[in-house]
């Protein structure tokens, strides 16, 4: 089977993939209600902290499985749309396996082979918790030297969402995005392709704005957006658990690339990573809830941090969800990503990342599809990457300066002097 008869033996297979991939919601489903925070932090406040005990549903996903399976088998996978059915296929079991043992520890070896684990190399030879623990320590040591400033001054959720959809709107040229609030949402914001939710009552930052346009919006939201209108392809429009680090790692580039992140963004995202570690080491909900009260986050926050850590999961330790792991290693693996295609010549690839939810091996086996037309270009596309000239020269320079090696310098400041 080739040409013409391919794509469409494989369209078809995608079709049935998003059907049955729609019901596999695997973060809604694995996460707490309000309520759970709630009872936690009036014990809390009381002296006896309890762990919390949530009774997830019970699921069944065992004919959704059978049709992934059957669709990856299906799938010819020496051509690139169905080598991608073929891993999307088995990333959807994994996570309907997950959702199926909510509650046990089996959560933390099935999160594991959909995500990884703190220990997991990245580009360059360290791992993760090591790149977690640098910023960590960049961090402390900053803490010492900045004050709080303007930009710490605190946004009510509801003035950050008026702000947010003006901003959308504009963007768009219209209503394309709604911003809704939500008070049953325990993360301070989630990001879909029809709107982004914030959490009612939540404090926010200049920063916390910044962070949502870039990463929840114009990766997050946008990527979803340009998915749904791929006519061979509209599984692209899914957060396939296998895009997750890809995903995340574009969201949180755009982050730095628009200067829209701070050192303390970067705090948050290493804690994490160090508090999943501490959980597979053994510690419980409460060890880690004071993990993050003891790095400096409010009580309300350091719940939501440690709910993230035991989702699906058995509280008692020994377990965890392992999904923010993801953040750095995918942070480190788009950045080379883009300085590989800025030295090969193939910055299209870059933007072609927008035209749906898809890893850095699938944008590149999917290029003679997009030159051919059978795969859409993206809509959309943020400012920082829709200009190739801007974003060449700020990748030329982190290529170069990425060479000079710190510990070759004077510390006398003189042999820096230009």
């Amino acid at each position: 089977m080739a040409g013409a008869d391919a794509i469409a033996h494989h369209a078809a297979l995608d079709a049935r993939l998003a059907r049955a991939a729609k019901p596999i919601r695997l973060l809604s489903l694995a996460s707490w209600p309000a309520s759970e925070q709630q009872a936690f932090l009036a014990g809390w406040a009381r002296g006896n902290p309890q762990l919390p005990r949530y009774q997830y549903p019970r699921l069944d996903f065992a004919e959704a499985r059978r049709e992934l399976s059957a669709i990856a088998a299906a799938a010819d996978p020496t051509h690139p749309l169905g080598q991608y059915l073929v891993e999307s296929a088995q990333g959807w079991v994994l996570a309907a396996e997950l959702l199926e043992h909510l509650g046990t520890p089996q959560v933390t070896d099935l999160s594991i082979a959909l995500f990884g684990t703190p220990d997991q190399a990245l580009p360059g030879g360290a791992t993760t918790r090591e790149a977690a623990n640098h910023f960590l320590r960049v961090a402390d040591e900053l803490d010492r030297e900045l004050v709080a400033d303007a930009q710490e001054v605190e946004v009510s959720a509801e003035a950050l969402a008026l702000r947010l959809q003006s901003a959308l709107d504009e963007f768009f040229g219209g209503r394309v995005i709604a911003v809704e609030l939500d008070p049953d949402l325990i993360a301070k914001a989630a990001a879909g392709a029809s709107r982004i939710r914030l959490r009612a009552g939540a404090a926010f930052s200049d920063y916390d704005y910044q962070q949502l346009l870039q990463h929840e919006a114009y990766v997050h939201s946008l990527t979803a957006l340009n998915g749904q209108r791929q006519p061979n392809l509209p599984s692209l429009a899914l957060s396939s658990p296998r895009i997750t680090a890809t995903q995340e790692g574009l969201a949180v580039f755009a982050e730095q690339i628009t200067g829209s992140i701070d050192i303390e963004r970067l705090k948050r995202v290493s804690l994490r990573i160090e508090a999943v570690a501490m959980a597979l080491e053994g510690a419980d909900f409460v060890q880690v809830f004071r993990y993050f009260l003891e790095s400096g986050q409010s009580e309300v926050e350091s719940f939501t941090s440690a709910q993230r850590v035991f989702r699906g999961v058995p509280t008692t330790g020994g377990a965890a969800f392992t999904k923010d792991t993801v953040y750095l290693r995918g942070l480190i693996g788009v950045h080379t990503f883009f300085r590989w295609a800025l030295k090969q010549g193939r910055l299209r690839l870059c933007r072609r990342l927008f035209a749906g939810k898809m890893t850095l091996a699938d944008v590149q086996r999917f290029e003679p599809l997009f030159d051919s037309g059978d795969l859409l270009e993206p809509t959309w596309l943020p400012a920082w990457v829709a200009r190739a000239s801007a974003l060449a020269g700020m990748l030329a320079f982190s290529s170069f300066a990425s060479r000079i090696r710190l510990e070759q310098l004077g510390t006398d400041g003189g042999v820096l002097d230009v």
